[in-house]
């Protein structure tokens, strides 16, 4: 991987880690396209890149993290579902990263559920975080579960569980950033772990990549979050709905045609 394709990579997850509509599949399809080769350095560069998306949230919404302790014990139950089924489930979930298939196909069917998610959910009741009770955010941690399966979206699907609690709109997508934190330091601490662990290193011209990536994907995570709220209180998920279909159907057609789409 150059320096090109890594700033590609990072504008893409920048984009998209906290829209619904899949960091994950772009990220393939991205990769195929500019024919970068699947290895442990590749596979790390796309986990740690997130560090760059989380900071951008960090800054955005600094004074939320410091209004009480009570915030972090609500960010820590919801944590705990996705903390207690990546460790049982890693070995599955790594094997659904090798099929492009399954991306293609959970960008479709989500894309069909974001098309009526504003119809489902359309009388909140809690606005704000205070309101949020632990039972409420454990609930919404087990919908970050369905992520796990690549092409769901983390964001699309802790959104879509805050909704199903009685959130507003923004509330739901303020909860799935703030709950991107902790989820993407322990996935980005694992990999890390996991690379060491198998005697990987990396090289100078690699740490250069992965500075650059992270720089990138924050300054992009921090105009895409601004815009996202914005956009979404305005025309809601339809948008996003329509552009997963598309995408989906892009994928599995283009896997039908014999197409090999690599993963990452």
């Amino acid at each position: 991987m150059n320096s090109f394709q890594a700033i590609v990579l990072a504008i893409i997850e920048g984009l998209t880690e906290f829209l619904p509509v899949s960091s994950t599949g772009h990220m393939i399809v991205a990769s195929s396209f500019m024919g970068i080769a699947s290895d442990p350095f590749v596979k790390l560069f796309t986990i740690a890149i997130q560090l760059g998306a989380i900071l951008s949230v960090l800054v955005l919404y600094f004074k939320r993290f410091f209004k009480s302790i009570n915030f972090y014990i609500k960010l820590l139950v919801a944590f705990i579902p996705a903390a207690v089924f990546g460790l049982l489930l890693s070995k599955k979930i790594d094997e659904l990263l090798e099929s492009p298939m399954a991306v293609g196909i959970s960008l479709l069917v989500g894309g069909i559920i974001l098309l009526f998610v504003d119809k489902w959910f359309n009388k909140p009741t809690i606005n704000e975080e205070e309101e949020i009770n632990y039972i409420t955010a454990l609930k919404i941690g087990f919908f970050q579960c369905i992520a796990m399966i690549p092409g769901v979206s983390r964001s699309g699907a802790t959104i879509i569980g805050g909704m199903s609690q009685k959130l507003s709109r923004k509330l739901a997508a303020e909860f799935s950033f703030f709950l991107a934190v902790p989820t993407m330091f322990a996935a980005t601490g694992k990999k890390l772990f996991d690379f060491y662990k198998e005697g990987n290193t990396i090289s100078h011209d690699q740490i250069n990549l992965l500075i650059i990536g992270n720089v990138i994907a924050f300054i992009v995570a921090l105009l895409a979050i601004k815009s996202f709220i914005g956009f979404l209180n305005k025309h809601g998920f339809r948008v996003f709905g329509w552009y997963r279909i598309i995408a989906g159907l892009i994928i599995i057609i283009l896997l039908y045609t014999g197409h090999n789409l690599q993963v990452i």
